[in-house]
C-alpha cells in the first residue's frame, strides 16, 4: 500500500513525507507534527535493505521459466536481418 495522496488543486500524486520511515526510531523528526504532514507522527518501520551481494545471489538463483523459441524467417542472419515485410511490397501498379 502506498502512502501517496493527491494534491488538492493539481490532482497529481504526491509522495511527500515518505522518507521519515528511514530515520532511526528515536530521531526527533519522527515526532515532529508541525514541519511535515500536519498532526502526524511517523511510526512505520522501514523495510529491510539488501546488500549488492544479496541481490546478485538472488538474481543468479532466479530461473526465467520456459524459454520460447522464436520463429525467424528463412535466411535471417545469413542473407538479411529483416523480419518485417514492408507494406509497400504488396502495392500493385495500376
Amino acid at each position: 500500500m502506498t502512502r501517496a495522496f493527491n494534491l488538492q488543486n493539481g490532482r497529481k500524486a504526491c509522495y511527500f513525507d515518505c522518507q521519515r520511515q528511514f530515520l532511526s526510531q528515536d530521531h526527533p523528526y519522527r515526532r515532529n507534527k508541525k514541519v511535515f504532514t500536519k498532526n502526524r507522527v511517523e511510526r512505520k518501520v522501514a523495510h529491510l535493505s539488501f546488500t549488492g551481494e544479496q541481490i546478485r545471489d538472488w538474481v543468479e538463483e532466479f530461473s526465467p521459466g520456459v524459454e520460447v523459441q522464436l520463429s525467424l524467417p528463412l535466411g535471417y542472419g545469413c542473407e538479411h536481418k529483416c523480419i518485417k515485410k514492408n507494406i509497400f511490397w504488396e502495392l500493385k501498379p495500376d
